[in-house]
């Protein structure tokens, strides 16, 4: 490990996950999928930074994480219909993510909050013709279902400025 704080550590994470995120967002808004190779960059990102941002012994541990999600994860695609694609992304991002009791009240309620808060965005900007004509091609203006990608990555995101942002 480099010797960095958490926050630090994390406020290196976001700006490496940052253009990722973006990406997801589009294409899920766009085509209502999450590309395989978006959640292989995500892993790659904690898989090659992660040892020299967190203690080797944390960063081992934390892998973890993207098993036991992935697990829910099918289990909900298989019983609950969530998507695949947001399945895995929930899992490549899990890693990044302490299990300290603390953050994952904070995740819990990050991603609660990104869900509501992505779901009235999207339809409310959906209703508006303007926003639609701007992007006449997005699938996800059309579908009943909607883009929890965004939500994911708003939790994502969130979890890491957050911590980024925390003094210890």
């Amino acid at each position: 490990m480099l010797g960095l704080s958490v926050p630090a550590s994390a406020l290196a994470f976001l700006v490496l996950v940052t253009p990722i995120c973006f990406w997801v967002a589009y294409t899920d808004l766009k085509y209502m999928k999450i590309f395989n190779v978006a959640v292989i960059a995500l892993i790659a990102v904690f898989a090659v930074a992660g040892p020299f941002l967190l203690p080797l012994d944390v960063y081992a541990w934390r892998w973890i994480n993207l098993v036991v999600v992935l697990a829910i994860g099918v289990l909900l695609n298989a019983t609950a219909g969530v998507g695949m694609g947001d399945v895995k992304f929930a899992a490549a991002a899990a890693p990044f993510f302490s299990t300290a009791t603390s953050h994952v009240q904070l995740m819990v309620l990050l991603l609660a909050g990104s869900l509501l808060g992505a779901f009235a965005a999207h339809r409310a900007l959906r209703a508006v013709p303007a926003v639609r004509r701007m992007a006449p091609d997005w699938v996800s203006w059309q579908r009943k279902d909607f883009p929890f990608g965004l939500a994911l990555i708003a939790t994502l995101w969130g979890y890491l400025a957050i911590v980024a942002l925390t003094t210890g």
